[in-house]
């Protein structure tokens, strides 16, 4: 079998820095962890020499909707002054209710080469397009696929638009797990719920139900604003941690995304319960939903990743955000250290959507991995290294992206999607999207 030999010029482990080392690829896994000088190429591989280059994990976007890339900049006639007017005003009306299964591709395209260029090569899209199915799903898969991103695919079923629709989500999310969730597999899917104040009881169990029969993860908003607690407060009497927990649906198959507005015991629910939650930092500020206690989430062991929610692809960009604001909101430079950030980025935000062998360079982890190059300002030492990435590089400093071993970006250019083909598709479709046509 082929190979692919990289030989860095230093590498970021589990353990820190090692300078002067790299990989051996093989088959789609690390083969080898080793130093340059013990990678000798054997005939038919691949040498990969990059002295100038940092070797890292792939970044692992664990919540996005690519189909958000519409309202980027899209000017609409509503008022919106708080969460639940944001949904109802605006996103739902304007954007949501109005993607079809064309869009979701033409807007896959763009978000998917966004996250290639910013070193994702991992990602976790929730569609949210209730006119889109059937079949959204398999139309995505082709355009993820065609790229070679590693990715996991639901559709957010809820019960806000019908009682069919939201059956026909659950059927949605049903047949794609059991069309591809297979060993080897690039593309998987999920169960998916949108929130409490959208699903009722019967329809919750139904989908968890459904999640265990095909042994599978399911995943849901959570407290994104006061406004879900508010309401549940006001309908059952508890909190949502609460109810989900009364309803048997909290489990270790569970990935709950946003966790912001959160009562400490309510943390302690989600961890003994095993649930895993994924954290979106700049989203959160933009919807006002606030700042999510991640720490405290840390502390108690949750798994947390972060994700896009498809508002800034840039990766760089979440991370920062990760790390300077909740700096700012709780008034401490000690909380939120770029090591934890970068964790949560790689290994931590694998875990969090369930892909344990992601994140990590070691021999038998995946082959998901990027370069970047060294050429900063001030020197990178095992000392600063996660502040040097977190903080100061960007997409343009991200050299090379492998998936699976395979090259989807090489020498700053990417490979498997015509970027600039895929912009110009999404500008003619939004601007008729935005005209109402």
């Amino acid at each position: 079998m082929p190979r692919t030999i990289i030989r860095a010029g230093c590498l970021l482990s589990p353990e820190g820095l090692k300078w002067n080392s790299g990989v051996v690829l093989s088959g789609g896994r690390i083969e080898r962890v080793a130093p340059n000088a013990e990678l000798i190429p054997q005939p038919g591989d691949e040498l990969i020499d990059a002295p100038d280059r940092l070797l890292a994990p792939g970044f692992v976007n664990g919540h996005t909707h690519c189909y958000g890339m519409l309202s980027h900049g899209i000017t609409a006639e509503a008022l919106v002054t708080e969460f639940s007017s944001f949904l109802e005003e605006f996103w739902w009306p304007y954007v949501e209710n109005r993607v079809d299964r064309d869009l979701v591709c033409v807007t896959a395209a763009v978000s998917i080469a966004d996250l290639i260029d910013s070193g994702v090569t991992t990602f976790l899209d929730v569609l949210e397009a209730p006119n889109a199915i059937p079949f959204a799903l398999e139309a995505e898969r082709e355009v993820a696929e065609q790229a070679g991103l590693r990715g996991i695919l639901t559709f957010e079923a809820c019960q806000r638009v019908s009682e069919e629709n939201g059956a026909l989500g659950l059927k949605e999310n049903a047949a794609f797990v059991r069309a591809h969730n297979k060993p080897g597999s690039l593309i998987t899917g999920m169960m998916s719920i949108h929130t409490l104040f959208t699903c009722d009881e019967r329809f919750v169990k139904a989908a968890k139900a459904l999640t265990d029969e095909l042994d599978c993860d399911i995943h849901m908003h959570l407290s994104e604003s006061v406004f879900e607690p508010d309401w549940c407060r006001e309908r059952y009497g508890k909190r949502p941690a609460e109810v989900y927990d009364e309803w048997g649906y909290l489990d270790s198959r569970v990935v709950a995304s946003q966790c912001v507005q959160m009562e400490p015991f309510e943390l302690d629910m989600l961890a003994k319960r095993g649930v895993r939650a994924v954290h979106m930092p700049l989203s959160n500020c933009e919807v006002g939903g606030g700042v999510a206690p991640v720490s405290d989430m840390l502390t108690r062991n949750i798994p947390v990743g972060l994700g896009s929610d498809g508002y800034v692809n840039n990766f760089f960009e979440i991370m920062r955000g990760a790390f300077l604001i909740p700096k700012a909101h709780f008034q401490s430079t000690s909380i939120m250290p770029a090591k934890d950030v970068y964790r949560m980025a790689t290994s931590l935000g694998a875990k969090a959507i369930g892909i344990p062998d992601a994140g990590r360079i070691e021999a038998g982890c995946l082959a998901d991995l990027i370069t970047i190059d060294l050429d900063t300002p001030t020197p990178i030492n095992e000392h600063n290294v996660y502040d040097q990435l977190v903080l100061f590089r960007n997409p343009q400093n991200v050299c090379d992206v492998l998936v699976n071993g395979r090259f989807l970006k090489k020498d700053h250019r990417l490979l498997t999607v015509d970027a600039d083909a895929a912009k110009q598709a999404l500008r003619e479709r939004a601007a008729r999207f935005w005209a109402g046509n």
